[in-house]
């Protein structure tokens, strides 16, 4: 049996496209770039899903996985000000709608009285720990499915065969942060 045709996508007709209209250009970042940006909304769909299921807002997700990462370590507002990418102002409203909530705890830091300190609370370890596990699935089915699954069509995924070609997640993320490291404050 003769291999099948390659698939097609929506980025390839558009990129068909410009060729036409305009053959001197370069679309090669198109292709990738395109691609991720259609990736980002079927994901950020994925990641709303999961959020409402556990009662969560993103930006909960967010300072949750922040203090669920860092263990028993209590965070300052400011360390969850850098890596949830918000302002002072922003941080101090969304902790003080955690603390309300009973999702983290602010305490003064016992060195620095005029620090805070802040810490997840059980109910807020039990939304953050269920909201990831979905999460979780959730991006598994936008990859492509589980480790040892197939796609309907029979080729294997994750580290095997698609289309003829090698399907590698690990390596996938590696030329993704190469991407994203020179948009980060901190590496």
């Amino acid at each position: 049996m003769p291999p099948a045709a390659p698939r097609t996508d929506e980025v390839d007709r558009i990129v068909a496209g410009w060729a036409q209209a305009r053959p001197d250009l370069d679309t090669s970042p198109l292709e990738v770039f395109s691609r991720i940006s259609r990736l980002a909304r079927h994901l950020e769909t994925a990641r709303r899903a999961a959020f409402t299921a556990t009662g969560l807002e993103g930006w909960e997700f967010d300072v949750l996985s922040a203090l669920r990462r860092a263990g028993s370590e209590p965070l300052s507002p400011g360390a969850l000000m850098r890596q949830t990418l918000v302002t002072s102002g922003t941080m101090s409203t969304r902790l003080e709608k955690l603390a309300s909530r009973g999702l983290v705890r602010r305490e003064k830091d016992p060195q620095d009285g005029r620090a805070v300190r802040v810490s997840l609370e059980p109910a807020g370890t039990e939304k953050v720990d269920a909201a990831m596990e979905i999460l979780l699935e959730a991006e598994r089915e936008v990859l492509g499915g589980g480790h040892e699954e197939q796609r309907a069509d029979g080729h294997e995924v994750d580290g095997h065969e698609v289309d003829g070609r090698r399907a590698d997640g690990p390596m996938l993320a590696r030329a993704l942060r190469e991407l994203l490291l020179p948009f980060e404050t901190e590496n």
